[in-house]
Formats: C-alpha cells, sequence, structure tokens
C-alpha cells in the first residue's frame, strides 16, 4: 500500500485488524460502492485494498462515480494495486455492470440540507429511484449482500431522554419541502425490504449517524465541518441556532466496521443503528469543546422564524443495541474532541 497520511493510514489498519466478522467471507468477491468518492464510499474502498493486501483476499471493487477525474485523485494512492475499478454514472440513470457482483454498498445520496430544500426534485429521485436500480441489478446478480445506509433522520422528532429503537420511525409531513429527504429514506428502505421478503436478496439497512474524520471535505457544510474549517482558519463559531439539538457521533473507523459487520453478519430486512452512544451531546456542547480545544470562542447568531434548511431541535439518542448483538462495538475511545484532533491533525 503507498504510504498515505499518518492518521489515515493508522485508521486503515485499525479496521482491517478488526474481529467482529470473517474477513474470508469476502475471499474472491467483487464488490460494488455507489458513492465512492464521499468519505464513506472512499474510506470503505481503501479500507478493502489494504485487507486485499495483508489478508490476500482476492477481492475486486467497481466505483459507481460520478466524476472520474474526483475519482481518481481520491484513490490515486492505491489504483495501482489493481482492486478499484472506475464504472462512470449514476443511481439514478446506472451504467450496465458486467460480470458477477457479490456483495454491494448503496452510499449513494444527496447529504447537504439546503440541496433537500432547493433540489428536493433530485433528493427523492437519488434515494428512490436509485435504491430501486440497485435493488433490481442485486436480485439480477443473486448478491450475498447488499447493505443500504439510511438515515437517523428517518426517526423523525424522538422525546428528549428517550433511546431511539430501529422500529420507531417519526411522523413526518410530505408538505413541508426538506422532509423530501428523510420521507426518500423511508420509502427506500420500504423498498430494500419488499425486495429482501419478495425476492430472497439479503439487503440489510444501516442507519448511521453523522460520521466524522480524515477525509471529511473541507467545504462540506455540516455543522461538523465547520467547527473544524473555523478552528483550521482561527475564526469564532458563529452559530445560527441555540445549538440545543443532541445527537450522537461516530468515527470513520467505527463506521466502516459497523457497515462490514451489517454486510457479512446482519439478517436480511433489518435495519442497525450505528452511533457512539458514548459521543451523546448537543450541538452548543459540541462547538463549545472544539473552541476551547482551538482557543476561539463560540458566537451565537441566532434570528427566529429565518428558514435556514436546518432540521428543528431534536434528540437523536441512539440505541446500537442490535448491531452490538451482531458482535460490533466502537473502537479506540473516540471522544468528540478526540475526533476533531484527528480530523485537525491531517
Amino acid at each position: 500500500m503507498i504510504e498515505v497520511g499518518r492518521i489515515l493510514k493508522e485508521d486503515i489498519e485499525s479496521v482491517v485488524e478488526t474481529g467482529f466478522f470473517s474477513w474470508n467471507k469476502l475471499k474472491g468477491a467483487t464488490i460494488l460502492v455507489t458513492g465512492a468518492t464521499g468519505l464513506i464510499g472512499t474510506f470503505f474502498i481503501k479500507s478493502l485494498d489494504y485487507a486485499n493486501t495483508v489478508k490476500k483476499l482476492n477481492l475486486k471493487v467497481i466505483a459507481l462515480v460520478r466524476d472520474e477525474l474526483k475519482a481518481v485523485g481520491r484513490f490515486s494512492d492505491i489504483m495501482p494495486n489493481g482492486m478499484v475499478t472506475f464504472l462512470i454514472g449514476n443511481v439514478e440513470n446506472p451504467p450496465v455492470v458486467d460480470g458477477k457482483v457479490d456483495y454491494i454498498l448503496h452510499a449513494a445520496s444527496q447529504t447537504a440540507s439546503r440541496e433537500f430544500i432547493e433540489h428536493a426534485v433530485e433528493t427523492i429521485q437519488t434515494s428512490v429511484l436509485g435504491t430501486f436500480n440497485l435493488l433490481r441489478l442485486a436480485k439480477e446478480k443473486n448478491v450475498k449482500g447488499f447493505v443500504y445506509l439510511s438515515s437517523m433522520e428517518v426517526y423523525g422528532y424522538p422525546q428528549r431522554g428517550h433511546k431511539v429503537a430501529e422500529n420507531e420511525i417519526g411522523l413526518m409531513s410530505p408538505l413541508i419541502l426538506r422532509n423530501s429527504y428523510p420521507i426518500s429514506k423511508v420509502m427506500a428502505e420500504s423498498m430494500c425490504c419488499a425486495y429482501a421478503k419478495e425476492y430472497g436478496v439479503p439487503v440489510m439497512i444501516c442507519r448511521l449517524t453523522q460520521t466524522l474524520g480524515p477525509g471529511v471535505d473541507y467545504n462540506d457544510n455540516r455543522i461538523f465541518a465547520y467547527v473544524r474549517r473555523c478552528v483550521k482558519e482561527k475564526k469564532n463559531i458563529v452559530l445560527k441556532t441555540k445549538g440545543e439539538t443532541e445527537r450522537c457521533y461516530l468515527y470513520i473507523t467505527d463506521a466502516i466496521t459497523a457497515i462490514l459487520t451489517v454486510m457479512l453478519n446482519g439478517e436480511p430486512c433489518k435495519a442497525y443503528n450505528a452511533a457512539d452512544e458514548s459521543t451523546y451531546c448537543s450541538i452548543a456542547e459540541l462547538a463549545e469543546t472544539i473552541a476551547a480545544d482551538g482557543d476561539i470562542e463560540v458566537e451565537y447568531d441566532v434570528k427566529s422564524g429565518e428558514d435556514n434548511g436546518f432540521l428543528h431541535t431534536l434528540y437523536m439518542n441512539l440505541d446500537t443495541t442490535a448491531l452490538k448483538n451482531l458482535g460490533w462495538l466502537p473502537q479506540g475511545g473516540y471522544s468528540i474532541r478526540k475526533m476533531f484532533r484527528r480530523m485537525l491533525d491531517l
């Protein structure tokens, strides 16, 4: 494996050292990955490349990408190893996939809150039509495992202090444009279960909380990326809300081991929450913690009634019992502070 950043290298090695599942299940497998140039897709593929080398798995990865130049930039360090090939296209109108496919990770999704409002139609198309196309391919290829990456937003607005389990889908009005994202995710999950029950496609759902780690796009509009930019640029963090929303976070290595655990050990037509429950905190607490670490301050610029595309205050305290019952546990003791330090040290 060609040398990459120290932290990224350490993180990839820690994924491959995990014992939550048998790597031998992937021997000789071909894995299709959508959303391959995103944080999850990129780290997933690079982890597989390292596992392929040290465990001699004879893996092949097909990365479905919209932008070949971006993909080459992401994977230039592993391309000489010959494991990954690019398939240019999108999930809404996918190209033909020749040859066998044993596993699919469907990670393609819109992630920017403003896009859910400004491009709601496209958000729905990616979730619903894209997932339908991938499930149809999975049926055709008779895959051994399919993981659909969903979202904690399918839970709507749980009550504060309540641990949220996988059977508690929230009430969301289709007349609120931003709900194009969570409602289309629910529809995609329903299709996953329909294909599992009607056609026997072994599809599992992984509901990830917000995931942090090296490789987060510098200009990502999510709060953790904004906080990171402020620290890097020595600018005060300006919150447009009171920061009362509470949620768990997940370090990238734990997200990848969670996905692989679900893919190889999961039960079809089941959903699994993936989060590090020990990181549960409010956005204000996160911002204040990281600001203190970065020798900057937090300012609040809250304007009532402003439609900024953000979710209203929510309390997303995920219960990860189902995933832990598959053998998974978060590793490394990644507190919020440690997660950010690893992102900032690259």
